[in-house]
């Protein structure tokens, strides 16, 4: 019955992800492609259905499954791909970077096309001495302005967009990228957001009721599974409903690592300006209680620092808090013998060694009674602090549009950061072929897309305190997705 609901989950979040990240570059029907991406995990639970979960499931049916769907859902979106009018823009060097970003825009505008006078008037736009212009090229969605670059990107890009302000007021988003070749150049694209075009009353973003009635119902369900992982049947808490009091501590500890991640968002994005909605949560009434939360961006991200900003501030603020609420939740948990078989759900003896971070603060809660042999009995609160754990390092992969993909972005850009995602497949599959439970996470790494909407200013770098900042989100990663060494394990006598 677990692997049933395990894959129902999967389903849904899998199903959710397609449709906010891929239906938007391709015309290829969600249910199709959340057809192929299910595959994999739906004859993975065949196997295990017909042969039973001792029989250890063959590597051939795990690797030819996950080989062929994933051939086949790129080859899917590709023959569906959004076209533009023009075919031979697909290899200018405006490349995917602006064609998603104008694809993302919500209501595009087509472009006019500019009078010779707006064009000699654009061209004085660009001073010889901060970029000095060689041509202009007309595309269906945008005007390509390449050149030169001759001083810093950022004083480049403010100089050149103030003065095409002046020329052209709001008319234009002015966007700053990097060709395939690496040269700088600037792209002016239709702004659906100019006042001149809003004909009808914009659509609230904030819905305060329909976010508060969310998170009422996350309560609700997070409560009713923190009840059945204190050990209170359904029918008991139905009975006698004081006993749901029973599932707050998880309850609550995993609204607050939520609220305050999805929060840290919402904030930061603010502080840039950017439009977003309030955080909303995902209730289910089965699994953890809730899918988690998001808020959504309903404007472009003006420079690198912004999207790394954004980007690293909801696992740093989720981190935060994580941290007490897991060290508290080990203090009322029990030390019991350790099991042989012990995996990321066994909580009831869980080994705290399949995760470096998680050993050392349970070390530290438990000093000399947690040792060698020894596993732990994770109270609802520190479960709670667990799956904080295991948000932050989901969030932190540094793939496509996850929180790590925007770090990795904002420190290097988006190509780089394109090669780092790949890679980063490539290890999570590994890992999942060595220990299963990582299965899950390479399935819905592999079927992310792997770039993301790209910010105004792509080109500008962060500086030093970022680059530190984001290498240490990194290493964070690493501390919670790999289990503790062998030898530190002998060293503190786990």
């Amino acid at each position: 019955m677990w692997l049933l609901l395990l894959l129902l989950t999967l389903s849904i979040i899998t199903y959710i992800l397609i449709g906010r990240t891929v239906t938007s570059v391709t015309r290829t029907p969600a249910w199709l492609l959340w057809l192929v991406v299910m595959t994999p995990p739906i004859a993975w639970t065949v196997w295990y259905m017909v042969m039973g979960e001792e029989e250890p499931i063959p590597f051939v049916w795990i690797i030819l499954p996950l080989f062929i769907c994933f051939i086949t859902y790129g080859w899917l979106i590709s023959i569906g791909r959004i076209l533009t009018e023009n075919q031979d823009s697909r290899n200018s060097s405006l490349s995917s970077n602006l064609e998603k970003k104008i694809k993302t825009l919500e209501n595009p505008v087509f472009i006019r096309p500019i009078t010779a006078t707006e064009e000699q008037s654009l061209r004085d736009c660009f001073p010889w001495g901060v970029y000095y212009l060689q041509n202009l090229d007309y595309r269906p969605q945008a005007i390509l302005c390449r050149g030169k670059l001759r001083t810093a990107p950022e004083k480049a890009y403010q100089s050149i967009k103030t003065n095409i302000e002046r020329v052209f007021g709001d008319r234009f988003l002015i966007l700053f990228q990097e060709s395939l070749q690496g040269q700088p150049f600037f792209a002016l694209v239709a702004n659906p957001w100019a006042k001149s075009q809003h004909k009808e009353p914009e659509q609230p973003t904030t819905r305060p009721l329909f976010a508060l009635g969310l998170l009422l119902l996350t309560l609700l369900t997070t409560t009713i599974v923190g009840t059945e992982i204190a050990g209170i049947s359904v029918e008991q808490w139905q009975e006698n409903l004081r006993l749901l009091l029973k599932g707050l501590p998880y309850s609550l500890g995993v609204i607050i690592i939520l609220g305050i991640h999805e929060l840290s968002h919402y904030l930061t994005a603010i502080r840039y300006k950017v439009v977003t909605t309030l955080p909303y949560f995902i209730p289910i009434p089965f699994f953890l209680g809730t899918f988690g939360a998001f808020i959504q961006i309903k404007s472009p991200i003006p420079h690198r620092k912004a999207l790394f900003d954004v980007g690293i501030a909801g696992p740093l603020g989720g981190f935060i808090v994580t941290v007490p609420i897991l060290l508290w939740g080990l203090s009322l948990s029990e030390v019991v013998p350790q099991v042989e078989e012990s995996n990321l759900l066994s909580l009831q003896a869980f080994d705290p060694r399949i995760s470096f971070l998680f050993a050392i603060l349970a070390k530290l809660v438990f000093g000399s009674s947690f040792i060698a042999e020894k596993a732990i009995y994770l109270h609802p609160l520190a479960i709670a602090g667990y799956v904080g754990l295991i948000i932050t390092a989901l969030n932190l992969m540094p793939v496509g549009q996850l929180d790590g993909g925007h770090i990795v972005h904002g420190m290097f850009g988006q190509r780089t950061a394109i090669i780092i995602g790949q890679f980063t497949r490539m290890f999570v599959l590994a890992l999942g072929i060595i220990r299963q439970e990582f299965l899950l996470w390479a399935i819905l790494l592999f079927f992310m897309p792997t770039s993301e909407q790209t910010a105004l200013n792509d080109v500008t770098e962060l500086d030093g305190r970022r680059d530190v900042l984001g290498l240490f989100s990194l290493a964070l990663l690493i501390m919670i997705l790999l289990p503790l060494p062998g030898t530190v394990a002998q060293w503190l006598n786990l």
